[in-house]
């Protein structure tokens, strides 16, 4: 196997080409990154390739027609989910996307890719992959647009497989240098690791599906491993406040620090997303394995081990 992750050297990427290399002993793993919000840090270990360029340059595409690869998990993304720059935003995840389907239909790639549940904005919950779609943001917008894309993509080269993967809330180790755009498991730990109080929006009872990045990054071999195309929901099929979440942290911590609640300051917020898994589970035969109860505790073992909490900004 002959197998290619972009952005591989951000958060979900670096997970996931370390756990192929690990899995797949025979296997050509190469990464590919440009380093604007990836890491060198996330990939020591890693024993591939690394082709270092952009998704959006036309010199970096040519250079992937040469690999003839057999798989590309395309997790590169402009992930900033406050970005404005509406431009910007299309051209590096809907434009670029057009340009990776290219290069696997040229070299019969199977092609799993990185998706969002913001293309289900403040919709109903819990998710369903079929529902209307209702994003309310431009990132949002960008991951819509790239589903369609898809789809389109997926009607015309039957003989191809694709698979969308919408992540709900993903949390845990290597996504230190995501900065603002971290999880709000590691902000909230980092916060009271500080000594200080933990901030929330008021009142803390918005919920999210939180879901491990192991867990995605299974959901992504599956996609892999599976000889069905679809786009299906990756999270752990049940939503859980933040509340709950600073409470599971505290428990773990051994502390009992007050909570500082603030204004949201957000025209555009989701306030409730929860994963319907029906097509995960025919798509993928996936179900999470992780809930915070485990994943919370996992992770902090790992911050406390691994990541330097005074030079991050929460």
């Amino acid at each position: 196997m002959r197998a290619l992750v972009t952005g591989g050297a951000g958060f979900i990427g670096s997970n996931l080409a370390l756990e192929l290399q690990k899995r797949y002993k025979n296997a050509e793993i190469f990464v590919l990154d440009d380093f604007s919000s990836g890491h060198f840090k996330n990939l020591i270990g890693f024993e591939g390739e690394i082709i270092t360029g952009s998704i959006t340059e036309p010199e970096t595409i040519e250079k992937l027609r040469k690999y003839n690869f057999d798989v590309i998990f395309h997790q590169a993304a402009n992930v900033d989910t406050t970005e404005m720059d509406q431009r910007r935003m299309m051209e590096v995840n809907c434009e670029a996307f057009k340009d990776i389907l290219n290069v696997a239909r040229e070299s019969k790639a199977k092609v799993v890719y990185a998706s969002s549940a913001a293309v289900y904005g403040n919709g109903s919950a819990p998710m369903r992959v079929n529902q209307e779609l209702l994003p309310e943001n431009i990132y949002g917008f960008s991951k819509y647009a790239m589903d369609m894309v898809a789809y389109r993509f997926m009607r015309e080269n039957p003989s191809i497989g694709v698979v969308g993967l919408r992540y709900f809330n993903v949390y845990g180790p290597r996504e230190t240098y995501k900065g603002k755009m971290a999880s709000m498991v590691l902000q909230l730990t980092v916060q009271i690791l500080k000594g200080k109080k933990p901030r929330l929006f008021k009142w803390g009872e918005q919920k999210r599906d939180f879901v491990y990045v192991m867990d995605c990054v299974e959901a992504n071999i599956k996609g892999f491993e599976t000889d069905k195309s679809g786009i299906v929901n990756v999270g752990t099929g049940r939503a859980r406040s933040f509340n709950e979440v600073v409470d599971i942290i505290r428990k773990t911590l051994g502390v009992d620090v007050e909570v500082e609640y603030f204004d949201n300051p957000y025209e555009f917020y989701q306030n409730y997303t929860e994963a319907d898994l029906t097509e995960t589970k025919e798509v993928l035969n996936w179900y999470p394995k992780t809930q915070i109860e485990e994943g919370i505790p996992a992770y902090i073992r790992w911050i406390k081990e691994n990541v330097d909490i005074a030079k991050l900004p929460y």
